[in-house]
């Protein structure tokens, strides 16, 4: 009986699931479920890779839903084929669409369900993300041939392809020729407020796409055959390709298809009913026909023999390449990293280097790239500046994949972007880079990695006013303030050479969250002499320096003011004051310390001063009500150490504001 399941039929089974679902909770976005359906019963039936009772299958298909606002495509997919088998979406999940707690909330969300492999809903995201995960199968395919080959697939809206960071992300793209990258783009001309081409974009992205070195074609996306001719020729290419189907919103809608009515509204009972007329659909709402249910329930066991073909294929490795293959793929650290860590710590400490921690950031890679292989690194066209290649490692090539440095162009939104999709593609830790004043440019990325808790670990360099005269369009004060308040991000802003270090291994360590490492442009003297086994930073905050004898005063600082703050301190101590200093390379991560460990921290010293060349926000958690020596505006031009003076956060302006604190 499957068999004799029409295309028609399978359609339409997602087009009523995603319809009855936003109707039941009177929100949703019914209009792209129903107008790519035939392009997704195309791509899933006929295509797709994967194994629906594995789908943590590592040689799987990839398929992001750029579109994520059309959701239920991708909810009634999984379902349809039995995405996770015993943890699959049941229909009760479907019918609990965009309610709290649910498994199928209104975008989707990275593993809030099996088969759904990113997060996405802000426009542009998705499609950026799996240019990062394209890129990760062929860094993965060319140091594991035998046992990786997929591709992935992608559904983007007008929407996607409007949003600045698809240009980045395709313009990535074409460079590298990712030919294992299909895109579907749903150009059915509407968006929420009307018609695309008369009010607000009449790009030919077809065109666009071919300038940025693509293959792109135009296709009517409600042909089935059609679809298949374009994804078979797709695959043949040496190019990524942008399939643009033409289709029609809210197909099957008897008066809002074809229109913005259909993109983001329940339909309201008339509509619907119009819906099952015109597309021959006489079942109960959430009742999917058992003829339907099981053709689509066929497709899902229909990858289990090449899943099972490619276990094969993975037990044939040597046991070293498979060993490593498998700990990549759980995501666990080398086992010798704190060793080699550890080792060179000590060697920090005899040689006490006075570097900028942009330097003593790429003296750190050089050691834990060499213990962590599967660490890459890039930078957004500030390779010199940002010091974070390895040395001597190969850059990432159109011809060539095995190296582990990525040049992504003034791109950062998409390079954040791109870093994600490596990331939860699976195999490597992705890096990377640009200025710290350019988070602007993506922190839509970075806080996508924040919500799907997965580790990247950035370096962002020239930190601070300290970066000195390229002046305050690229001095950050307000950026560690803005990027400590996103939950589940980690910004770490280390003193020295030894914290440089630490904080890289305390953030590798954070599996289940993205980092910075927000490093200065400026020279910095070594603070951390004495060789200590700990990772001291890995508990956000400590003492650096203690007191002699019981503090009067208590100096907070990160970064490049640490040393400030130690220069303060023997300041006081000449007039008779004992100071302690603190040093605080990440405050969440103090934050989540024990009570009574920052409380020791914190201490109980009278006066307690708080320095950091940025905005105050966020530190009265640790100086209550004392002062701060820090920035109120924007900054300026000049030599780093004029800037500084001339905003006053020198060791002197410390001094007087602890006295009279003190004096009060």
């Amino acid at each position: 009986m499957a068999a004799s399941v029409s295309h028609d039929a399978m359609a339409n089974a997602i087009r009523f699931l995603a319809l009855d679902a936003v109707e039941k909770a009177k929100s949703g976005h019914p209009g792209l479920p129903m107008g790519m359906a035939d392009v997704a019963t195309v791509l899933w039936r006929d295509v797709l890779k994967f194994d629906a009772s594995d789908p943590h299958w590592p040689d799987r298909d990839r398929f992001v839903l750029s579109a994520g606002h059309g959701c239920m495509l991708l909810y009634s997919l999984l379902y349809l084929t039995g995405v996770g088998g015993d943890k699959a979406l049941g229909i009760d999940d479907i019918k609990q669409f965009r309610q709290v707690g649910s498994r199928t909330p209104g975008h989707p969300e990275y593993w809030c369900a099996p088969g759904v492999e990113t997060t996405t809903g802000p426009l542009g995201q998705g499609i950026a993300t799996a240019v990062g995960m394209a890129i990760a199968e062929r860094m993965l395919a060319a140091r594991f041939p035998s046992v990786v080959d997929h591709h992935t697939y992608v559904i983007a809206s007008d929407g996607d392809l409007m949003e600045g960071v698809s240009q980045e992300a395709i313009g990535i793209a074409g460079h590298l020729k990712l030919k294992k990258l299909i895109v579907f783009w749903d150009n059915n001309g509407i968006s929420i407020d009307g018609q695309v081409p008369v009010l607000a974009d009449n790009i030919d992205q077809v065109a666009r796409f071919q300038s940025a070195g693509w293959n792109s074609t135009h296709i009517d996306g409600h042909d089935p055959k059609a679809v298949l001719d374009a994804i078979h020729a797709a695959q043949k290419s040496d190019r990524p390709t942008m399939i643009a189907c033409k289709t029609t919103i809210g197909f099957g809608l008897p008066t809002h298809a074809g229109t913005s009515k259909a993109h983001s509204d329940a339909q309201g009972a008339s509509e619907v009913a119009g819906a099952r007329k015109a597309l021959n659909w006489p079942y109960d709402p959430f009742v999917i026909p058992d003829d339907i249910l099981s053709a689509w329930r066929a497709v899902g066991p229909k990858g289990k023999a090449k899943s099972d073909e490619w276990r094969t294929a993975l037990a044939a490795l040597a046991p070293d390449q498979r060993a490593e293959f498998e700990r990549r793929q759980r995501g666990e650290l080398p086992k010798d990293l704190d060793q080699v860590i550890d080792a060179y710590k000590k060697k920090l400490a005899d040689e006490k280097p006075e570097l900028a921690t942009r330097k003593a950031g790429q003296a750190a890679l050089d050691v834990i790239g060499a213990a962590v292989p599967e660490l890459i690194t890039s930078s957004a066209d500030l390779t010199p500046s940002n010091n974070t290649k390895f040395k001597d490692e190969k850059e990432i090539t159109p011809g060539d994949f095995s190296g582990r440095y990525i040049h992504f162009g003034i791109r950062e939104h998409g390079m954040a972007a791109a870093c994600n999709g490596i990331a939860v593609h699976g195999g490597f830790i992705p890096s990377g880079a640009s200025f710290f004043c350019f988070t602007d440019y993506c922190r839509p990325s970075l806080r996508i990695a924040a919500l799907m808790k997965i580790r990247v670990t950035h370096v962002f360099t020239h930190d601070s006013i300290g970066l000195g005269e390229d002046g305050p369009t690229h001095q950050p004060v307000e950026h560690l303030a803005s990027l400590r308040a996103m939950p589940n991000f980690y910004v770490w802003r280390p003193a020295d050479s030894v914290e440089t270090v630490e904080c890289w291994q305390a953030a590798l360590k954070r599996e289940h969250s993205p980092s910075i490492l927000a490093l200065t442009r400026q020279g910095l003297p070594a603070l951390r002499t004495t060789h200590v086994a700990e990772n001291l930073c890995a508990r956000g905050g400590y003492e650096i320096s203690p007191a002699l004898g019981e503090a009067q005063v208590s100096i907070f600082a990160s970064g490049s003011e640490v040393s400030l703050a130690v220069a303060a301190q023997a300041l006081l101590k000449e007039k008779g004051v004992a100071a302690r200093v603190v040093s605080l390379p990440c405050f969440p991560v103090f934050f989540e310390q024990p009570e009574d460990y920052r409380r020791s921290v914190i201490g109980s010293a009278k006066v307690k001063v708080g320095v950091e060349a940025a905005v105050r926000f966020g530190w009265d958690a640790i100086i209550g009500d004392g002062p701060f020596i820090g920035m109120k505006s924007f900054g300026e031009s000049g030599p780093y150490k004029a800037v500084f003076q001339h905003f006053g956060i020198t060791p002197e302006a410390v001094v007087e504001a602890a006295l009279a604190r003190l004096k009060a």
